[in-house]
């Protein structure tokens, strides 16, 4: 590859992927319409609360005593506001770059015997949208862009022993990419181009568990996520195209050049504990690993007469997660939740961060409730607030100077649940 092919493919790459990558650590979901988001999904691992655990860690199911399902609807409702320090363009913050989204997750586990256990959840945990509109001053960097998944993972687990469970599960993931960006002219007057990037793949991956029963009141739970990878292709459409961008993808010959994006949804790593201190409270917690380094890393292919590849470093890390929660019964047929969880930031530097990420370390706060309706249908509900942190971005490069801060950047997410025993 010459230089002068590696330095177009690397402004493209910048442009699709927003200067330092259209996601992050915001997007893994550990929230569903289930009833562990009122805990923050502290002791996700080893709760074994309901059906859900089919996918928390599939070895806790041994420890449900009857086959039962659990379903709900769940809403986001994200508030990102950026303050612009200072910028090479106009346009101002974007306004609240969040919109509402609707979710939902199907869980069943099925009792084949004392031993054996299948379960099959429905539902997704990574994915984020963000839309600033067409003119807001980081416009080179991100105007609209998503990353939605939704998948099935069936699972399978058995007990060795009385202490000793252990699980296994395929997932099955789908997922859509879409990006929108404004195109600097770089003449004067001229109007902006924009460009649009767009396509969905299926990804494979797997989910394995342990759990370790030390009496009726105390379990701890070891669960592995594998990455799944996705590879997006789209022949980018483009409008007011400008010199460079006809030197990449070659807009006017009809045939148009196809621009491959390489990313891997990270692994993840989750340790748990749960404790049933008395008859009316339960402790819980989860310390936890996500390998973001493999994902800051995607791999850009331009295919045409000839292929050029590279793979962009954004410079992401590996982050960490703690949690702590607990249910208190407040009444016979009402149960109180609560917890807090804390997640390190995949960028270490402001220069780093895209407002395509607007992450920076985050804290959930999580409150729950569930009424027993009777022996085999529970009721319930719960909250969680989500607080992003300042994101502070310090941009410079190809795209133009972009400085500012997030003052408000929070997600509110909420859900109504159902468990049903058979």
């Amino acid at each position: 590859m010459n230089k002068k092919t590696l330095i177009l493919l690397t402004l493209l790459g910048f442009i699709i992927l927003g200067g330092g990558h259209a996601y992050g650590a915001g997007m893994w979901l550990y929230e569903g319409s289930t009833p562990d988001m009122g805990m923050a999904t502290a002791g996700r691992a080893a709760s074994a609360l309901d059906a859900s655990t089919a996918g928390g860690n599939p070895a806790a199911m041994t420890v449900l005593d009857r086959s039962q399902l659990v379903t709900g609807v769940m809403g986001i409702l994200p508030i990102a506001k950026f303050h612009v320090d200072s910028s090479t363009h106009d346009g101002g913050g974007g306004g609240d770059a969040g919109y509402f989204s609707p979710g939902g997750t199907f869980a069943y586990v099925h009792r084949i015997d004392d031993r054996l256990r299948l379960g099959v959840v429905i539902g997704s945990f990574f994915g984020l949208g963000i839309n600033y509109g067409d003119h807001w001053a980081g416009r080179y960097y991100v105007q609209d862009g998503s990353f939605l998944t939704a998948g099935i993972n069936p699972t399978v687990a058995y007990r060795l022993t009385d202490w000793l469970s252990l699980g296994a599960g395929i997932n099955m993931l789908g997922a859509k990419m879409y990006t929108k960006v404004a195109v600097n002219p770089l003449l004067p007057r001229s109007p902006d181009g924009r460009l649009k990037y767009e396509d969905t793949d299926l990804g494979w991956g797997y989910n394995l568990g342990l759990l370790f029963e030390l009496s009726k009141q105390t379990r701890f739970g070891l669960t592995y996520r594998s990455p799944v990878d996705f590879k997006f292709k789209d022949k980018p459409d483009l409008k007011n195209e400008g010199w460079v961008l006809d030197s990449i993808l070659d807009l006017r010959n009809k045939s148009k050049k196809t621009l491959g994006i390489e990313i891997t949804v990270p692994q993840q790593i989750m340790f748990s504990a749960w404790h049933q201190l008395t008859s009316r409270l339960a402790l819980c917690a989860n310390v936890g690993w996500q390998d973001w380094d493999k994902f800051g890393m995607p791999n850009i292919t331009i295919s045409g007469n000839t292929t050029n590849s590279f793979t962009m470093d954004l410079k992401y890390r590996d982050t960490y997660h703690v949690a702590l929660g607990g249910q208190y019964r407040i009444a016979p047929k009402w149960l109180a939740s609560a917890g807090i969880a804390y997640d390190t930031s995949p960028i270490a530097h402001a220069r780093n961060r895209s407002p395509s990420l607007p992450f920076d370390r985050t804290i959930r706060y999580a409150l729950g409730l569930q009424y027993d309706f009777n022996e085999n249908i529970t009721l319930g509900c719960a909250y969680e607030l989500l607080d992003g942190g300042t994101a502070r971005v310090d941009k410079k490069g190809p795209l133009g100077d972009l400085k500012g801060q997030y003052n408000t950047n929070i997600i509110h997410i909420f859900n109504i649940n159902i468990i049903r025993k058979f």
